[in-house]
């Protein structure tokens, strides 16, 4: 396991030593594109590093899902659509290399060309590229598809159209994307659009969620469903890319089958009875005392740990600062403080989990403890007057002792609260007006651990006098209604990696407030936090990008917007033992999108 840290730590010093030698490409086409300097992949690659060109094809993998489903667009605001049915189901003009951040290479386009200052980006369609109907690929799909998802797709697809001045054919294979604003990363943004067949949605409402079946690209196809209980992929035995470097050791199993329940316990017990080929752990104590039944202990199923080096993102309970009462740091910092994570940690996993310290920790991107200094500091400091206390300073999450009343830590809370004018009357907290401090933390049916821990947090939460009300909804409800940010409190999970970009404007940006759909949940309206972003999509080198994300990371770590739990750490994965992956070359970002099933086989 150690050969495989270094290895990819490695390639890690491999690429950043490139990025930072390189310069950017010239105006002429390209195999791939790179935020700085050149891609590490040569333009006769032969595969992607981390896959197996010569492992068989074959064979099936069911998959357990939380959750339902009621849809199968993923592009759209509304329904449910299976989450992995926008990574297993379309292609873009570019892919990507889960070994390389901020780099991505030819798919169904043939060649990318940009100038050097990125105003533009052009692509050229690979003549033999085709939809699963067998009719070809178009600048004229490709075309309808970016303004389609651009004025009806998903929100997240919004702020990328906004920045384009024009989209028009420059021959019958090749478009070109000119911009209206400074974005450097925009060149490589626009070859990741999926792409849809127009003739398919002529006449039709795409913003209108639906079970119909789409026409894309990808090496899978919809084979058959049932809404809500499960959904199986075939693979195009007429699949268009097979001999794609990009797809050399890719896509090899004949069937993905997903099969949806609405809890996770249950889904465990479908595992163990073999109804389910895999299971991902994620708590460390039940990975070490709950994974030995029979057909471990016979050898049919085998545990797999998988390491990787992705930031930690961030996963706890996040405050809705649309909520007045979230509003004052101070309150936010109190609720912090009455989280008691080192019992929680105890209780759930015998303490065998790294809590999240900021939303890049784990990784390159994420803040140095102590004060700012530096690029970072020349960043912020013109943001001095309006950054929480901590972000110049220095910010750390609270620690208890791990006690189970956690005193010293609901003294502390007691205290910012009075300062924030609450206090408590009756053994009820409440403000000079008699308003008791009131709100709602909402889950998700079937949350599992998620729900215990929210019940230790209440039981911490009533030593200062809140009764916090918990309500638990179904999935629908639960997408509804945070979508339209109708919760005080909730679980959220939101993932990084190696190449923010513009996708953080959606995650933070101040449209966020009032636009449903982001994944601003907390609500927050920071410049500064705009700003920083500003900087990453700009910097002209990557240690201008490291100091403007760790700048970044500091905003919001020190914001205290979310209570954060523990990171995920290396992926504990437990599975048939006909079911093998590159053990030799894993990715940098472990097992995430482009790794399972995408370079996993079956092979009795």
């Amino acid at each position: 396991m150690r050969s495989v840290f270094f290895h990819t730590l490695g390639l890690i010093l491999a690429v950043n030593i490139l990025i930072l030698a390189g310069n950017p490409a010239p105006a002429e086409p390209q195999h791939g594109i790179a935020m700085y300097g050149t891609p590490v992949l040569p333009h006769d690659f032969v595969s992607l590093p981390y896959a197996n060109p010569d492992s068989p094809k074959g064979g099936r993998i069911v998959l357990g899902v939380a959750g339902s489903f009621d849809s199968l667009n993923p592009l759209i605001l509304k329904g449910r659509a299976p989450g992995d049915l926008r990574y297993f189901g379309y292609e873009s003009l570019m892919g990507r290399n889960y070994n390389e951040p901020f780099s991505l290479y030819a798919l169904l386009a043939e060649s990318v060309e940009t100038d050097a200052n990125r105003t533009w980006v052009e692509f050229t369609l690979r003549k033999e590229a085709r939809f699963s109907d067998g009719s070809p690929v178009t600048v004229e799909d490709v075309l309808w598809s970016y303004e389609t998802l651009g004025t009806k797709g998903h929100p997240r697809y919004l702020g990328a159209w906004n920045k384009i001045a024009s989209a028009v054919a420059t021959g019958p294979r090749k478009v070109r994307f000119t911009f209206n604003v400074e974005d450097r990363e925009l060149a490589l943004i626009i070859g990741m659009r999926p792409i849809l067949k127009k003739v398919q949605w002529q006449g039709k409402d795409f913003a209108a969620s639906s079970l119909e079946v789409p026409i894309t690209t990808a090496p899978y196809v919809i084979d058959e469903y049932e809404a809500s209980r499960y959904l199986v992929l075939k693979r195009n035995p007429d699949y268009w890319g097979n001999d794609l470097p990009l797809r050399r050791g890719v896509a090899n199993l004949d069937e993905i089958r997903m099969e949806f329940f609405a809890d996770s316990d249950v889904m465990f017990e479908a595992f163990k009875a073999g109804e389910i080929d895999l299971m991902r752990e994620s708590n460390s104590a039940k990975w070490d005392n709950r994974y030995n039944f029979p057909a471990i202990q016979s050898g049919e199923v085998v545990k797999s740990v998988i390491p990787n080096l992705r930031p930690s993102g961030i996963s706890g309970l996040v405050m809705n600062m649309r909520n007045p009462v979230f509003a004052d740091w101070r309150l936010r910092e109190a609720m912090m403080l009455a989280f008691n994570y080192e019992f929680i940690s105890q209780t759930l996993n015998g303490a065998g989990k790294k809590r999240i310290s900021s939303y890049f920790s784990n990784s390159v991107l994420g803040l140095i403890p102590g004060p700012a200094t530096g690029q970072v500091a020349d960043l912020l400091t013109p943001f001095a007057d309006d950054l929480l206390p901590g972000t110049l300073e220095g910010y750390s999450l609270p620690v208890s002792d791990g006690s189970e009343r956690n005193r010293k830590n609901i003294r502390k809370a007691m205290a910012l609260l009075k300062e924030a004018g609450w206090d408590v009357v009756d053994g009820v907290m409440q403000n000079d007006a008699g308003v008791p401090l009131a709100f709602e933390i909402v889950l998700k049916q079937g949350a599992g651990e998620v729900q215990t821990i929210v019940d230790i947090y209440v039981q911490s939460l009533k030593r200062l006098g809140i009764h916090p009300a918990v309500t638990v909804i179904d999935s629908a409800q639960y997408k509804e209604r945070t979508n339209n940010y109708d919760f005080d409190m909730a679980f959220y999970n939101r993932g990084m990696s190696l190449s923010p970009g513009n996708e953080q404007m959606l995650y933070w940006g101040a449209d966020g407030v009032t636009m449903p759909g982001s994944r601003n949940w907390m609500g927050m309206n920071s410049p500064a936090a705009e700003a920083m972003i500003e900087n990453i999509l700009n910097a002209p080198d990557q240690e201008g990008f490291r100091a403007a994300t760790r700048a970044l990371d500091r905003v919001l770590t020190a914001g205290r917007y979310v209570i954060p739990i523990w990171a995920s750490g290396p992926s504990n994965i437990a599975h048939k033992r006909e079911l093998h992956y590159p053990r030799e070359n894993l990715p940098m970002y472990g097992d995430w999108i482009g790794f399972l099933p995408d370079v996993w086989w079956y092979e009795e």
